[in-house]
């Protein structure tokens, strides 16, 4: 809730929303293209947020108690990068002329951990809005860590997000908005920027619903602002709609907000052509006629405007000094959840974080599903941070938190709901599962994972793509691997999926063969504090005896030999997952011909292709020319680990509906094959 009174909008304050529009023109017109028309319209609007309503400061970009900014219109950056300078974030009129230049602060969309004050990298149209819902629902899970009761106002702040129709017409917006209406998170505030234009022109070519009846249905307050008469933004019924969103604590918000794109161009105004091209020279300087600016100008900010504008430091930084007055005294008050704060925002973990991982015996079959699972529940014993869920899925991907709570807000009447539970129901919504997963990485202190079966990360592509993007500790959980899930069938059989996976740069997929790898790469994946993706088995699978093989601990190298070779090897077997063990049962077979075999167990290739070459060749000699991958999935990208005489056991087809047994043997993942194959490489070797 708003405590005071804004000061008087004045005429200094019009001349900023004037100079917004002309910049945005200039900008795309001196680089030849953008996103001209959206930047214009919604001029007043950035400018209200950043000088008028949010709580932020510039000085301090990474400010524990912010409010958080998300263009979910992504295109329209110049929005941002606009509001950034002119608040002093860093960026100066230099960046602005170097729009979507080569190198430059301003690229065509905005990039997280490129330019200040840029909380998240949009783009792909719904992501943002559905990734500032993951930013709403880890404040409020940060909040029961460090302030359960409710004793002060230091952890509360606000996800504004600027959307666009582009936006709401994509089906992960719908996902993840139904998801914040349940979880009633009264910290969301959606502008929607409401043009009716898009790349085809008018949207209801394909888009004529009642968005408003629709986010009402998903138990939002929705708020609707009409133009001006002359078209242009209502900035003081926009600021008394703004104001009151803040007041609404009990459920998200929505303002429906009504524009005209490129207002006020004479011609260009309403159009589709506004919204991805530059306006021409003519428009531009039109338009500056219309806004009382001289026609032959370009970039020009006035001094005064200038100076005013900058008054968003002023007013930061005495915002910040007073939360931080308020935190001392609760840091004084509140040692444990101080320290825990401390240590979080240092990135550190517990002194006994290794100590909790857990040890597997051998003489057990347990599938790395269900190892994972105990692993995840030993990991939350020891850090409060870590939460998380599935698609609907939680008993088979093993991702419950024991006794940790739903996540669910406290008027739900749901069986072990908590406001701050440690378990989230994501619903059967893949796609916004992962958007959400990165939004609680994004807002920075917690640890998020998220489950369901690997054929269904198809839904969850561009959530991951933008995870790897944007190098956040995004951690997907995804079971049934293989076909070794059996009866379900093809439609189920992830056999190109990991392959896929793995093109994405920056994103590392891990796949372990028994128990302990799982829990060594558990381990991992939380120091690490990278975009992760795991793949695991649904069938058992065999805790390998490390008296008799190598030691798990090589997980963390991505590769290692888990069957070293009696001599010389004569060839390499390279396996991941279940299939590890079928090669180890075919170099068995080998051994008793008297051929030497060498054992390598390939859980990440990724971690694998970062060690250095000494390492490397240890793992794989280069002199031994005989080598054979097996791996239950197609067999893109294996040429290169076994060269050209190598042979590659894989499954470049789709799978059946069998037995994970029948199918493994009918589709070739055998010991007899291995060694056959094995024998054919030898031979194609020499």
């Amino acid at each position: 809730m708003r405590t005071g009174t804004l000061a008087p909008w004045n005429q200094l304050d019009d001349q900023a929303v004037i100079t917004c529009r002309a910049l945005a023109m200039d900008a795309v017109q001196k680089v030849g293209n953008g996103h001209p028309g959206t930047a214009m319209a919604l001029a007043p609007v950035a400018y209200t947020l950043f000088q008028r309503i949010m709580k932020h400061d510039p000085s301090n970009p990474d400010w524990l108690g912010r409010d958080r900014f998300v263009l979910s219109a992504g295109h329209s950056s110049l929005t941002l990068y606009i509001q950034l300078f002119l608040a002093g974030y860093g960026l100066e009129l230099k960046d602005l002329q170097e729009f979507r230049s080569a190198g430059s602060k301003t690229p065509g969309h905005p990039e997280y951990g490129h330019t200040k004050g840029v909380e998240i990298t949009t783009g792909p149209l719904g992501s943002g809005i559905s990734s500032a819902i993951g930013m709403a629902m880890a404040a409020r899970y940060e909040k029961g860590l460090f302030d359960p009761q409710g004793k002060t106002k230091l952890f509360d702040h606000n996800i504004w997000v600027i959307a666009s129709d582009g936006d709401l017409q994509e089906g992960v917006s719908g996902e993840a908005s139904s998801i914040a209406g349940l979880q009633q998170l009264g910290n969301l505030k959606v502008i929607y920027d409401d043009n009716r234009i898009s790349i085809e022109g008018d949207t209801h070519v394909a888009f004529n619903e009642d968005v408003s009846a629709r986010y009402k249905a998903y138990g939002w307050h929705v708020l609707e602002v009409a133009t001006k008469s002359d078209g242009d933004v209502d900035q003081k019924a926009l600021e008394a709609a703004l104001i009151k969103a803040e007041d609404f604590v009990d459920a998200p918000t929505i303002i429906r907000l009504k524009t005209v794109i490129a207002w006020p161009a004479p011609n260009a105004r309403g159009t589709a052509e506004s919204h991805g091209s530059a306006l021409g020279a003519a428009e531009v300087e039109a338009t500056k006629v219309l806004l009382g600016l001289d026609p032959n100008e370009s970039f020009v900010v006035p001094a005064a405007v200038l100076t005013h504008s900058r008054l968003a430091q002023v007013r930061g930084a005495q915002m910040r000094n007073t939360w931080e007055s308020e935190f001392a005294s609760w840091q004084s008050a509140n040692p444990k959840e101080a320290k825990l704060l401390q240590r979080l925002q240092s990135k550190a973990l517990p002194d006994n974080f290794d100590k909790s991982i857990p040890v597997f015996e051998p003489g057990k079959d347990i599938a790395t599903r269900a190892a994972s699972g105990k692993v995840i529940n030993a990991i939350a014993a020891v850090l409060p941070e870590f939460w998380g869920g599935s698609a609907d899925l939680a008993g088979s991907n093993n991702t419950s938190i024991e006794n940790g709570g739903s996540f669910l807000p406290s008027s739900s009447e749901m069986k072990g709901a908590n406001p701050f539970g440690r378990i989230i129901h994501f619903g059967i919504r893949e796609h916004a599962m992962g958007a959400i997963v990165n939004g609680i990485a994004l807002h920075g202190l917690t640890k998020p994972f998220a489950g369901t079966f690997l054929v269904f990360s198809d839904y969850m592509r561009g959530a991951v793509r933008l995870a790897a993007l944007m190098d956040i500790p995004s951690t997907f959980v995804w079971t049934h691997d293989s076909i070794g899930l059996g009866e379900d069938g093809p439609t189920h059989q992830p056999v190109e999926h990991i392959a896929a996976l793995r093109l994405i740069p920056n994103f590392a997929m891990i796949r372990p063969a028994d128990a302990n790898e799982t829990a060594i790469a558990w381990r991992e994946v939380i120091k690490r504090r990278k975009p992760i993706g795991f793949a695991l088995s649904r069938q058992n699978l065999p805790v390998v005896d490390r008296l008799q093989c190598g030691s798990a601990e090589g997980t963390a190298k991505g590769a290692y030999v888990i069957c070293p070779a009696k001599g010389k090897p004569d060839v390499l077997l390279i396996a991941t997952g279940s299939e590890v063990h079928v090669a180890i049962a075919g170099a068995k077979i080998l051994e008793e011909q008297g051929i030497n075999v060498q054992v390598v167990s390939a859980p990440c290739l990724e971690w694998f292709a970062e060690q250095n070459e000494a390492y490397k060749e240890s793992v794989l000699p280069a002199a031994i020319k005989a080598r054979v991958s097996i791996e239950a999935g197609v067999g893109i990208g294996w040429r290169e680990l076994v060269g050209s005489t190598g042979e590659i056991i894989s499954l470049d087809h789709f799978g059946a509906s069998a037995s994970a047994s029948h199918l493994f043997k009918e589709f070739g993942f055998t010991p007899e094959a291995v060694a056959s194959a094995a024998k054919r490489s030898i031979a194609n070797s020499k």
